[in-house]
């Protein structure tokens, strides 16, 4: 299943104590359906577990009883959809929620948020019926898709003012729909467990955690990776220059102190300088002072050549 569907089904499964969150819960679900309205429509969903617990919502929510028909989407996929035939039945869903049908816009009716506690249940209700989760192992986005966009402002507002934690969302239009929605891991988190989705919002905090130890890999690996470049770089350059020192007037006519070390670079292009430092009982910082001495040395007997650049 995909996380939508796994944050979903732990949705349903979360028990409800208060009559007044079963109603508000209610009141989001079918809000957000797309059929909330006098005319003959349904909410299809995918997910069998959504389409049940939507009937059970308007039967103990709002006393009103509606229909389960199955079908196969376009997509091969299993189709779940709810509507209410009667016409009775619609306009009394309507009115236990304050509506009538006949509204210019539809809005929020904050009278059926009875208590604080009712603000998760109509929340939690709306993703059920409007809301997705993105796998968060891709990236992470979290979204209510609705239709009207007053309604889109109403979600956006209540979104705003949970106190539990400052979920900071942002609303765009998209293609005639409005979409109100979170782009951070730290908000998701903590909405999905305000909800209801603890282990959803585990399995995000997860994946996160998984997320950031693979980039501290990467970036030490990449940091370690350039310092060898660096290395192996300076290492070429100096061997080069011993090579033409070598080549010419002969390692024999280095002063002393920088004859061994020549050979040494020679024979083991790879050493770092605290290795060749090692095996000669020198400091980094002697080594490499002498590096530079052969390198300036190979650089000059270049030039004369008509070389420019060692590598």
């Amino acid at each position: 299943m995909s996380f939508t569907s796994d944050c979903k089904q732990e949705l349903c499964k979360v028990e409800r104590k208060r009559e007044c969150c079963l109603r508000a819960e209610c009141y989001g679900a079918w809000l957000f359906s797309r059929c909330f309205s006098l005319k003959e429509t349904s909410f299809v969903t995918e997910n069998g577990a959504v389409a049940r617990w939507l009937l059970e919502l308007a039967a103990a929510g709002a006393g009103v009883s509606g229909e389960l028909t199955f079908g196969v989407s376009r997509r091969k996929k299993p189709a779940y959809r709810v509507f209410l035939p009667d016409g009775g039945s619609r306009r009394a869903l309507l009115e236990e929620f304050g509506h009538t049908g006949r509204e210019p816009s539809l809005r929020l009716n904050r009278a059926n948020l009875e208590n604080e506690c009712c603000t998760a249940a109509f929340l939690r209700g709306a993703f059920l019926t409007c809301g997705t989760a993105t796998d968060p192992g891709k990236e992470y986005h979290l979204e209510f898709a609705v239709a009207h966009k007053n309604l889109a402002n109403d979600l956006y507002t209540l979104l705003c003012e949970v106190e539990a934690f400052p979920l900071s969302p942002s609303i765009a239009e998209r293609k005639g729909a409005y979409v109100v929605y979170l782009k951070e891991s730290g908000p998701i988190e903590n909405l999905l467990t305000y909800l209801g989705a603890p282990n959803a919002a585990m399995e995000l905090m997860q994946v996160k955690m998984y997320k950031e130890v693979k980039n501290n890999i990467n970036r030490k690996t990449n940091f370690e990776t350039a310092n060898m470049d660096r290395t192996y770089s300076a290492s070429a350059r100096q061997t080069a220059a011993i090579a033409a020192i070598s080549d010419t007037v002969g390692l024999g006519s280095l002063p002393e102190e920088l004859q061994e070390l020549a050979q040494l670079r020679l024979d083991n292009p790879e050493m770092t300088l605290r290795e060749l430092g090692q095996k000669l009982g020198l400091t980094r910082s002697g080594v490499n002072h002498r590096l530079q001495r052969l390198l300036t040395l190979g650089e000059k007997i270049l030039a004369e050549r008509g070389v420019d650049n060692l590598l």
